[in-house]
C-alpha cells in the first residue's frame, strides 16, 4: 500500500469517526430530551387522569364530609405519584416524581429514594434528579437558593417547601444526605424535610450537588395554586 493511499484510507476512517461522534453527541443532546419530554409529559397525563377519577369531597347533611379523598398508599416502583414545580427554574418548569432512582424511571422524571418519607410526612422526602440529558431536569440546579419554594402535589393536596441552603457539593459516598435529619444540614431535630440531589459536574457524575428544604406551608387542591405559583 503506497503512503498515498495509506494517508487517503486514515483520513476517510477519521472523517467517519468523527461522523460518529457528531451523531452520538446529537443523540444525547436532542434526542433523549425529545424522548424524556415525552415520557415526562405521558407520566403527568396519566397522573391528572388518576387524580380527576378520585371521589370529590362533598358536603354531609350534619355539615361534615361524606366522601372523602382516599388517603395515599405506599408508591408503587416506577411509577409517578407527584408533580414538582420549581419556579426558580422557570415558571413553566414542572416535572413528575416517580418512586424510585432507577436508570430507566430517571429517564422520565425525577426519582424519589427509596426508603426515605414519603411526601409531607415526618423525615426527608428525598429526590434525585439528571443534570443534563434525558430533559436537563436539573440543568440550572446551580441557582438555587435559601427562600425559594419547591411546590410538589400528589393531586389532593399542594406541599410548599422553601429551601434552607445553597447548593452543597459531596461524594456520590456520601449517603447521609438523605437521612432522616441530615448531618450536614444544619437541621437540629426532626423535621418534615425535602433532599433534592444531582450530578455535578453538569457533564460529568464524580460529584453530587444537594440542597435541603424544610416543609412549609400546605392546602388542599380545591383552594387554588399555592402563592409560590401564582404569577
Amino acid at each position: 500500500m503506497s503512503v498515498r493511499v495509506a494517508i487517503r484510507t486514515f483520513s476517510e476512517l477519521c472523517i467517519t469517526v468523527g461522523a460518529l461522534i457528531v451523531l452520538f453527541v446529537a443523540y444525547v443532546l436532542f434526542w433523549t430530551g425529545v424522548k424524556a419530554d415525552s415520557a415526562m409529559g405521558s407520566q403527568i397525563d396519566d397522573l391528572q387522569d388518576q387524580w380527576a377519577k378520585r371521589p370529590v369531597a362533598s358536603a354531609a347533611p350534619d355539615g361534615g364530609t361524606s366522601t372523602a379523598p382516599p388517603e395515599q398508599g405506599p408508591y408503587k416502583d416506577g411509577k409517578p405519584f407527584g408533580v414538582m414545580y420549581i419556579p426558580r427554574l422557570g415558571f413553566t418548569w414542572n416535572k413528575p416524581v416517580l418512586q424510585d432512582t432507577k436508570v430507566d424511571t430517571l429517564k422520565k422524571g425525577l426519582g424519589h429514594y427509596a426508603g426515605t418519607a414519603q411526601l409531607g410526612e415526618k423525615g426527608n422526602f428525598a429526590v434525585a434528579g439528571h443534570r443534563r440529558t434525558y430533559g436537563d431536569p436539573f440543568k440550572d440546579f446551580p441557582k438555587l437558593r435559601p427562600g425559594d419554594p419547591v411546590v410538589v402535589t400528589d393531586g389532593t393536596t399542594w406541599f410548599t417547601y422553601v429551601i434552607d441552603t445553597k447548593p452543597y457539593k459531596t461524594l456520590p459516598s456520601d449517603v447521609g444526605v438523605i437521612d432522616p435529619v441530615p448531618p450536614k444540614s444544619g437541621y437540629q431535630e426532626p423535621g418534615r424535610y425535602l433532599t433534592l440531589t444531582t450530578c455535578e459536574p453538569e457533564w460529568g457524575h464524580s460529584h453530587r450537588l444537594i440542597v435541603w428544604a424544610h416543609l412549609d406551608a400546605t392546602q388542599p387542591v380545591e383552594a387554588g395554586k399555592p402563592k409560590a405559583l401564582r404569577r
